[in-house]
């Protein structure tokens, strides 16, 4: 458990109260004592959340929840509705509603965001994603509100509360069981680069590439959006090469299914003529012709853990940040095969 506002009271000797009474700045209170309760709260490294507290009397019992983009998009991704089941157990367990939120640009996103803030529509918020550049994180550390990130913050993570998984070692690892298999012309098709996902899972691929003393190459790297089209889309570019690929590391299995789509319009065989390991282990990798090789990221699990850890906000809003890494596992699966003469000969 995080640090509370009686850890602060027995280290400064005061009594509870006394440390609300210095949180709100109250009159009542000498300023000898203030500072002697600011500098246990300094050395405890606890941080009050002034909405928490003010909701703690005052709860929607509800949990607002926030998509990367128009929920006509986001559901065509199974990742999205198997994290929002995790997020829907956990909020059942403790008695809260979820307040989804809706929008089709990033602005209107975020004016959901400030409504649901403003109107007190909602107790607390789970982000399910992190951007490199965006307005709703910022917006909310400012107000105070109480928050939780589906994946690492791009920046100030120290100060925010995330669930992921080591997206990093992830894409290394699936790299890498591709390399042990004799590949050595690997692509990668990530998503959009601006969602910290793809950067992470890029770094790991790079990492395990030039770890291998194997050449990176730039037309080797393909971002998309997270969609069956981003597949095709990359696919058709990669096989267009002179030198195509033998295999592939794709960051999503919606874009894998993709991929294999247009693989087999085209007569391109996995996994004998190329390899693919993708991400998520979604019921469609299982389903997919060959059954994919995938990284399971434990989406229900993530989406669990983001609602149980903001609900101890509203329970202990006196606590520390937390941040909680999810285990990940590749479950191999058809799509992939040792490099052999044929599939040189095929790709050359």
């Amino acid at each position: 458990m995080g640090v509370t506002i009686k850890d602060v009271a027995n280290l400064a000797k005061v009594a509870p109260s006394t440390v609300s009474r210095v949180i709100a700045n109250s009159s009542r209170i000498s300023e000898k004592t203030k500072q002697r309760v600011r500098l246990a709260m300094k050395e405890l490294g606890y941080h009050p959340n002034i909405i928490a507290r003010s909701l703690a009397n005052q709860s929607t019992q509800a949990i607002g929840v926030v998509m990367p983009s128009s929920a006509d998009k986001v559901f065509q991704n199974p990742f999205f509705p198997e994290v929002i089941r995790g997020i829907s157990t956990g909020a059942h367990e403790k008695k809260h509603a979820i307040y989804m939120s809706t929008g089709e640009t990033e602005e209107e996103i975020f004016q959901e965001v400030v409504q649901m803030v403003q109107g007190r529509r909602v107790d607390g918020i789970i982000l399910l994603y992190s951007k490199v550049d965006d307005m709703i994180l910022p917006y909310l550390q400012e107000h105070e509100v109480p928050c939780v990130v589906i994946g690492k913050p791009f920046k100030n993570g120290e100060g925010v509360s995330f669930v992921d998984n080591d997206n990093f070692r992830a894409g290394r690892e699936a790299t890498e069981y591709l390399i042990e298999m004799g590949h050595e012309r690997i692509a990668f098709v990530g998503g959009n680069l601006d969602l910290v996902v793809t950067i992470d899972r890029l770094t790991g691929y790079d990492k395990a590439i030039r770890g291998a003393n194997l050449q990176y190459r730039d037309e080797y790297v393909i971002h998309q959006e997270f969609l069956r089209e981003g597949g095709k889309e990359a696919v058709r570019k990669l096989m267009s090469l002179e030198k195509r690929p033998t295999a592939l590391v794709v960051a999503d299995d919606l874009m894998a299914l993709g991929i294999l789509n247009t693989l087999d319009e085209m007569e391109i065989s996995v996994p004998d003529d190329i390899s693919i390991v993708s991400f998520n282990n979604a019921l469609i990798a299982e389903l997919a012709r060959p059954a994919l090789t995938s990284v399971d990221i434990n989406i229900f699990e993530l989406g669990y853990q983001a609602v149980r850890c903001l609900i101890d906000q509203f329970e202990y809003p006196y606590q520390m940040v937390k941040q909680i890494k999810v285990p990940h596992e590749m479950i191999k699966r058809q799509s992939c095969k040792p490099l052999t003469k044929k599939t040189v000969d095929t790709t050359s």
